[in-house]
């Protein structure tokens, strides 16, 4: 794998199947090619009788660090082809984790921002090193987060902490996602890894079919987004694709300066 490619990996045996984000060099942010992986990864393990558990990490020592925001200009300033991105890409892979009815474990270190929060989000249990940290400080590039998205964020992490995000930018740290009810456990970065292990073996010597059920369930209860609610937002959420805001944050980050917001 060269320094600039980017993937996601599956690795599945014993049971088992282990989905990597892979993007060397830029903390394993998603490119467009990585959310149309991970989706088709997720739809091919949700018919599989052999499994019983899935984890999702980052390769090296970050989870995600968001978008691949080298790729944004190409696409996010047209309110089509940016609604295409977010309802056909990023939606299609998160509504693929949602769909699949195998327990899905999370294993958080460093960088877990933006879209990596929005994968973790669709994880069932979430376990993090000390060191991780979380947010989604997109205000600092010019856009809100889709619709869809955000009612899967709010929904794991909790209204206050998903409005602390979105509206200050806040990082919060792994204690503190813990205090709030996201995360399962945070351990030493030294531990982590024998401890998602001891959470994967439990979990491989429970009742398969019954946690299959336990997870249509949970999906039944919880919708992300209402339909009438979602009708409504979808209709506008993405006319802010060619505005000047929009424009300058995304230029900012790329010629690595601060943003210059007016009005």
């Amino acid at each position: 794998m060269s320094l600039t490619s980017s993937a996601v990996v599956l690795q599945a045996s014993g049971g088992l199947a282990c989905v990597s984000l892979s993007h060397p060099g830029k903390f394993n942010a998603m490119s467009r090619a990585m959310w149309r992986q991970l989706r088709a990864v997720f739809e091919s393990l949700q018919p599989r009788r052999d499994l019983r558990c899935v984890l999702v990490r980052g390769e090296g020592s970050h989870f995600c660090a968001g978008g691949d925001i080298s790729e944004y200009a190409g696409f996010r300033f047209n309110p089509a082809s940016l609604r295409e991105f977010h309802e056909g890409e990023v939606w299609g892979a998160l509504q693929a984790m949602l769909d699949c009815d195998l327990p899905i474990v999370a294993q958080i270190e460093g960088h877990c921002m933006g879209a990596g929060v929005e994968i973790a989000s669709c994880c069932d249990i979430r376990l993090a090193a000390d060191s991780a940290r979380f947010g989604a400080p997109i205000a600092r590039l010019g856009f809100p987060m889709a619709p869809r998205e955000a009612a899967l964020v709010m929904r794991a992490v909790g209204e206050l902490t998903a409005r602390e995000m979105l509206l200050s930018a806040a990082v919060l740290d792994a204690g503190e996602m813990k205090s709030r009810g996201f995360l399962n456990q945070v351990l030493p970065a030294a531990g982590l890894d024998a401890a998602v292990q001891a959470q994967l073996e439990r979990i491989g010597q429970l009742a398969p079919a019954a946690a299959r059920l336990n997870k249509v369930c949970f999906r039944a209860l919880a919708p992300v987004l209402p339909s009438p609610i979602a009708t409504e937002l979808l209709a506008t959420a993405y006319d802010y694709a060619a505005s000047d805001e929009h424009r300058e944050g995304i230029a900012a980050f790329t010629e690595k300066r601060p943003p210059r917001f007016v009005g």
